[in-house]
């Protein structure tokens, strides 16, 4: 079973992004990748914005997942972004997104990487959960929260 802690390290996520456009944000993703894992920005953001012409990765309530296969990479991975201000993603509820979550799989992985985005979507399709991501103050915290780890807040 695949839990979002083996798709992320703390370094693939990031808080309080600022993307103009969808085009932008594919950038930013393509940057954060290669951050966080080595892999080619360039051919990140050409990956996403390929599989984004088949249609959205916006799949409503504010959240998308874009994702593409890319060669070289080793196992499937993913990139977690709250945006300063949400971007239009043209999804299905036309809401603009603020969550978003990158999944980059191996070429081979046809079924990792389709049991990785069933679990991205079951996750971020709790409002709840959803609501804690908007709310978290920190890359840390969003990290916490995405990994499962809990998280006691002093109040």
């Amino acid at each position: 079973m695949t839990e979002l802690s083996d798709l992320l390290t703390p370094e693939a996520v990031l808080a309080g992004l600022g993307a103009a456009n969808k085009k932008t944000l594919f950038q930013q993703l393509g940057t954060a990748a290669a951050r966080a894992y080595g892999v080619d920005a360039k051919l990140v953001t050409e990956r996403l914005a390929e599989r984004e012409k088949l249609g959205s990765t916006g799949f409503g309530s504010g959240i998308a997942i874009p994702h593409g296969k890319l060669e070289g990479l080793k196992r499937v991975a993913g990139v977690f972004v709250r945006l300063d201000h949400p971007v239009d993603f043209a999804a299905i509820d036309d809401l603009p997104v603020d969550l978003v979550f990158m999944l980059l799989s191996p070429v081979g992985a046809g079924a990792e990487h389709l049991k990785a985005l069933a679990c991205v979507s079951r996750k971020l399709r709790d409002r709840n959960f959803a609501a804690k991501l908007r709310g978290a103050g920190s890359p840390d915290a969003l990290f916490a929260l995405l990994a499962g780890v809990e998280t006691r807040d002093a109040a």
